[in-house]
């Protein structure tokens, strides 16, 4: 089992920075890829970016490549989303989560384990 607690989400101007953190409760966190997401009020749940637990490759979907950055720290059980440049289209609850999978990383039914959620609101 693993529990993923969400935070530093918040108000944000256009153009602006938020950087969100998810910490987990799990001693075997290294052995988790880690996702996050987003939903929009009326829309599905969309990938955002994802980390795997070995080699730490990264994956992003396309609207926010080269603004946003996935890290993680194994020692703190943590992984954070970078979000710079951003847009009023950002504004979403963002949600961390977990799985042991190591494909199909931008699917939302992959993963096991979802944090509670942080909402980002952009403003223009």
């Amino acid at each position: 089992q693993v529990q993923l607690v969400e935070s530093g989400g918040g108000l944000v101007q256009a153009g602006g920075s938020l950087r969100l953190s998810c910490a987990a409760s799990s001693r075997t966190f290294r052995e988790y890829a880690m996702g996050w997401f987003r939903q929009a009020p009326g829309k599905a749940r969309e990938f955002v970016a994802a980390i795997t637990w070995i080699a730490y490759s990264t994956y992003y979907t396309d609207s926010v490549k080269g603004r946003f950055t996935i890290s993680r720290d194994n020692a703190k059980n943590t992984v954070s989303l970078q979000m710079n440049s951003l847009k009023p289209e950002d504004t979403a609850v963002y949600y961390c989560a977990a799985t042991k999978g190591t494909v199909n990383l931008d699917t939302v039914s992959q993963y096991d384990y979802w944090g509670q959620g942080t909402q980002v609101t952009v403003s223009s």
